[in-house]
């Protein structure tokens, strides 16, 4: 079904490659940022500040990230934003040319780069919907998730790979590919939402929040994910593990990174064949519980082989509870309302990733790198079996969303 999404709807195309783009561009740079600022100061708590200061927008122009994407053109602003972090990476190329990168410096870029992103996901999210028949749009979903999953395998390795010639080899190729990602955002047709009028009011911009709380479903599926890989993430860690636990170096890092991406890639492809369609809520609380299963593991391993490996299933899990949270929230919220919604589904997905980065610093600081790992993960479960008890409709829950209702003209016509 992806095939046919991506030769028969070409907007669906052009977003395709702009995810691949973006997605390739954030993977390298993160494995840049990530290696580079451990380079210079050998301190794990700085990885974890990395993704504290790149979460802290996503909490700071919150409720105006959506409102952005729902006031304005949403092609528009994800072109801008895609150009801003186009920016940030030939700041990177100057400051490491003349060999002027610090400490402060990558705190600064991290903070404008998690800026822009802050305001590109909402837009991009809310994008999606306008762009092929809702029939398909779960399965488009599954798609979206491949074309990215599809580009973080291979970014981070070569990432990895490039910046063992040098920091300038590294962050060039990010400035091209959002270059790219740029002109192919404003290639897609103007569809969806009519821009709104009026100023902004605290009403307004309050919106997205007070439709998630209204739909609780809605607000124990996303905020699931965010407390689940909050303690379970171990990312921010790869740095630590990559050189001091599995004895690798540059190359081991891009390759530990693109596991879960290899693990998530081949598990969207499967769910964009045969999509789930029965008992998606018992599903999603076993996928989570399963992640929080390979992170212990990872935790306790000592071969790069076996973490390799156990990453991939890390991955794989994610992704189901991915694609059921993504079509499960875009499927339930109307379109005029996508991009506020879709801010604080991604402040939570951001408190998942980029915070819980940062809590794994802290806590690999305090307790050690193995014990947060393995603490982490046995949260994860926790999480996991509460969420079972606290949101019983959601773990009933069978489909991602009600039977449209028949076309009348369908059963007027003959058998």
């Amino acid at each position: 079904m992806s095939e046919i999404l991506l030769r028969r709807h070409k907007p669906f195309l052009a977003f395709w490659l702009a995810r691949v783009c973006t997605a390739s561009a954030f993977q390298i740079m993160t494995v840049a940022i990530g290696w580079h600022i451990y380079q210079l100061t050998g301190d794990v708590f700085d990885l974890g500040l990395v993704g504290l200061v790149e979460f802290l927008p996503r909490v700071l122009f919150m409720l105006h990230t959506g409102h952005v994407a729902d006031r304005y053109d949403r092609r528009r602003v994800a072109a801008l934003c895609q150009s801003v972090q186009g920016v940030v990476a030939l700041a990177l190329v100057i400051a490491s040319a003349g060999h002027a990168v610090t400490r402060e410096m990558i705190f600064v870029m991290a903070f404008l780069l998690g800026s822009a992103r802050a305001f590109e996901m909402p837009s991009t999210q809310a994008l999606l919907p306008n762009l092929v028949p809702p029939a398909l749009f779960p399965r488009a979903v599954a798609a979206s998730a491949s074309a990215m999953q599809a580009a973080t395998i291979a970014a981070p390795a070569f990432g990895g790979l490039l910046f063992a010639f040098g920091e300038l080899w590294v962050y060039a190729p990010t400035a091209l590919l959002y270059a790219i990602a740029c002109l192919l955002s404003l290639s897609l047709p103007a569809r969806g939402q009519p821009p709104q009028k009026g100023r902004a009011s605290m009403e307004s911009l309050l919106a997205g929040i007070h439709f998630i709380r209204s739909r609780r479903d809605v607000f124990g599926a996303i905020s699931l994910d965010m407390f689940a890989v909050l303690l379970g993430g171990a990312t921010a860690l790869l740095p630590v593990f990559a050189r001091d636990i599995l004895d690798t170096g540059p190359w081991g890092l891009g390759l530990l990174r693109s596991a879960p991406a290899a693990g998530a890639l081949l598990m969207s492809f499967w769910l964009s064949r045969f999509p789930i369609e029965r008992q998606v809520g018992r599903v999603m609380l076993a996928s989570v519980a399963l992640f929080g299963v390979t992170t212990i593991a990872f935790g306790l391993s000592t071969s790069f082989w076996f973490s390799l490996a156990v990453l991939v299933v890390l991955g794989a899990a994610d992704m189901v509870s991915m694609v059921i949270r993504g079509a499960f929230v875009q499927l339930e919220t109307p379109d005029e309302m996508r991009g506020r919604v879709s801010a604080v589904n991604g402040l939570f997905i951001g408190a998942s990733n980029q915070l819980g980065e940062f809590e794994s610093g802290v806590t690999a600081a305090w307790l050690g790198t193995v014990p947060a790992v393995v603490i982490g993960g046995v949260g994860t479960l926790v999480v996991s079996g509460l969420w079972l008890k606290l949101f019983p409709t959601l773990a009933q829950r069978d489909r991602l969303h009600a039977e449209p209702p028949a076309d009348p003209q369908d059963e007027a016509r003959p058998a």
